[in-house]
């Protein structure tokens, strides 16, 4: 297990899920990722904020996981963005093509600010 890895899920308001990935997320911390964004989305979340700003690394593994959540969000009416101000943690997300998936926001406050505006917040509204 990655030592300076941690992962903690919370609600940022506006109904949004902030889950918050401090460190290196990669094969081996994959799994706790995944364990809480499955929680906050079994749970009851329909919109998930995943704040990377203190993510110093993401493989393949974690793309796999955010696939996942999105695609559990999507059978719920729900969406996911993400935090990430990192240039080399943008660009895998652009190279493989998630730039188009995810609204990848620079802080928190905007991450909460899209997805509470967004269309599916509006339609859980009435």
């Amino acid at each position: 297990m990655n030592e300076g890895f941690k992962v903690s899920a919370g609600d940022a308001g506006n109904g949004v899920v902030h889950v918050a990935v401090v460190g290196e997320a990669d094969l081996s911390t994959a799994p706790e990722l995944e364990a809480a964004l499955i929680g906050a989305i079994d749970g009851g979340a329909r919109l998930v904020l995943v704040d990377l700003a203190r993510t110093t690394f993401i493989d393949s593994t974690t793309l796999g996981v955010l696939m996942g959540g999105v695609k559990r969000l999507a059978e719920r009416n729900g969406e996911m963005a993400i935090v990430c101000r990192d240039a080399n943690i943008r660009k895998i997300f652009e190279i493989t093509l998630l730039d188009q998936t995810f609204a990848i926001l620079d802080n928190v406050a905007a991450g909460i600010e899209h997805l509470g505006s967004s269309d599916r917040a509006r339609s859980q509204a009435d």
